[in-house]
């Protein structure tokens, strides 16, 4: 797992690189460990060996806002610093240390060292918004809080060119981006003005297309892997749309639209794994699971009823696509869909990371065998 460590003091900010191993119980907090716990246990299980090893990376360049590592090569990554600077860093060197603190038997926090980015460019303002395009290796778009969007383009295996004269076409700040899983020039931007964009990098630099989609700020948005004409979105008012990106010209390509959240959604993403299943965590400290399948079965609730004699109902307020919920985080920043392990979610929030695999999705999930990190 790759993360970003904000601590107390500045100086001690940092990139983690975490590995995690022989998961087989129900532990609640896996990371950090809170200095009451003397003895090591967890209520929830008696059997839980959890193991934790841990490598990091002096940031130089302030606190960071949001962190990408790029698929193709996962040892290159892209973080977003306050201070307006977009960092590539090259962590192979932190990958083989903690490799070599497993083969040697040690566990916990390995050394932290400072090391110089690959490239950095300095935005006019600090930002939020960073992807690396799925079918182009090097490829990465930044967007920040002055509404403007850069392309970089990879120019060897360690430096790329960024182009200085921004996409623009929001009226405030780029909040996240997602490239197009099909069409290697094509990715969406959303904004606080409320706005989806979708652009073309072959076509100047204002959008192709540009939306309305929410009543607030656009806080977050997810391109379908496995159907890409779907892109799901999530707002500041808790509202989650789901839109089929060929009904834009039609003008109305909302096929689903959830208000469960009552605070700010602060990530959204689809499996990788399941076309219809979507993750979405909030600032209402609730990680949900949705099944875009699932409809209202009126004959299986009038059986459920009869059989429970009416003394249990299922709650009127809660969508027939919402099939989990994960609660006791603080702070929710953050999900990911596990890319190896189907059902498998890792969340990040104040009081640490969740690892968790719901019950009710068990039939996608792989054998008992196969589950070690």
């Amino acid at each position: 797992m790759l993360d970003a460590l904000k601590a107390e003091k500045a100086s001690w900010n940092s990139i983690g690189i975490f590995k995690v191993s022989n998961i087989t119980g129900k532990r609640r907090e896996l990371v950090p460990k809170h200095e009451g716990d003397e003895d090591g246990e967890d209520s929830d299980s008696e059997d839980d060996t959890d193991d934790e090893d841990e490598n990091g990376a002096q940031v130089a360049e302030g606190c960071v806002n949001r962190i990408r590592s790029m698929s193709q090569n996962p040892h290159i990554c892209a973080a977003w610093a306050d201070t307006g600077y977009v960092q590539v860093w090259d962590l192979s060197s932190h990958l083989n240390a903690l490799a070599e603190s497993e083969t040697e038997g040690i566990q916990g926090a390995a050394a932290v060292f400072t090391q110089d980015p690959l490239s950095k460019y300095k935005h006019k303002d600090e930002g939020y918004a960073i992807d690396w395009n799925p079918l182009v290796p090097g490829r990465l778009v930044s967007g920040d809080c002055k509404n403007c969007i850069y392309l970089w383009e990879p120019t060897s295996a360690a430096t790329w060119n960024v182009d200085n004269t921004p996409f623009v076409g929001h009226t405030a700040s780029v909040e996240d981006l997602q490239w197009s899983p099909a069409e290697p020039d094509v990715f969406a931007s959303c904004s606080v003005d409320g706005s989806i964009a979708i652009w073309d990098t072959r076509r100047g630099k204002s959008p192709a297309a540009s939306f309305k989609a929410h009543n607030a700020d656009v806080n977050v948005i997810s391109w379908n892997r496995l159907a890409s004409i779907m892109l799901a979105s999530g707002s500041d008012d808790g509202t989650i749309s789901i839109r089929d990106l060929r009904l834009l010209k039609e003008g109305d390509s909302v096929v689903a639209h959830f208000e469960y959240h009552k605070h700010p959604i602060t990530s959204i993403e689809w499996s990788p794994h399941e076309a219809s299943s979507l993750a979405v965590s909030s600032s209402d400290n609730q990680l949900t699971i949705w099944d875009l399948s699932l409809e209202k079965d009126e004959e299986e609730e009038a059986e459920f009823k009869a059989q429970t004699k009416e003394l249990v109902n299922a709650p009127e307020d809660l969508p027939p696509q919402l099939l989990f919920i994960h609660q006791g985080q603080k702070v929710l920043k953050e999900l990911h869909w596990h890319a190896q392990i189907p059902g498998m979610i890792v969340s990040t929030a104040a009081d640490g990371f969740n690892i968790l695999m719901p019950s009710n999705i068990q039939s996608t999930l792989p054998s008992d065998d196969s589950l070690h990190l």
